[in-house]
């Protein structure tokens, strides 16, 4: 696979990952950066943490249309995001932009900052919040 092929896998693993709450680490570098609704995150540890912290119920993310921009072994992400979340009380859904970094390591390509930007919400009494 080439950098952008294996880039757009790794963005499309971050949406599985906290779908499925997983404990694999290796999609982040060590000093990972989250900046989401959720709050900021600096560390691996931070970033699992403050995910399982906001993702209490199931979740599916839908990353679409990457448009990534690869300078050596650096690369800029930016992607379509909507996350929709089951609580009992209906779904509430999520519209945002990814904005990340991605830098190359020994052991491929890792996510080094994970940025939202909300563009809109909706709750299950189907109210849209711009």
């Amino acid at each position: 696979m080439d950098d952008r092929q294996q880039l757009s896998v790794l963005v499309s693993r971050l949406g599985l990952w906290l779908d499925e709450q997983s404990s694999d680490t290796s999609l982040f570098t060590e000093d990972a950066e989250a900046h989401t609704l959720g709050g900021v995150a600096k560390g691996v540890g931070a970033l699992v943490e403050q995910a399982r912290r906001n993702h209490t119920v199931p979740t599916q993310h839908f990353v679409t249309n990457p448009l990534i921009d690869v300078d050596g072994d650096q690369a800029a992400i930016s992607a379509n995001l909507l996350v929709v979340f089951a609580h009992e009380t209906g779904p509430h859904l999520l519209g945002e932009r990814y904005e990340l970094r991605a830098v190359r390591t020994p052991d491929g390509w890792r996510l080094s900052r994970v940025q939202v930007r909300p563009i809109w919400e909706m709750t299950h009494d189907r109210d849209a919040h711009v």
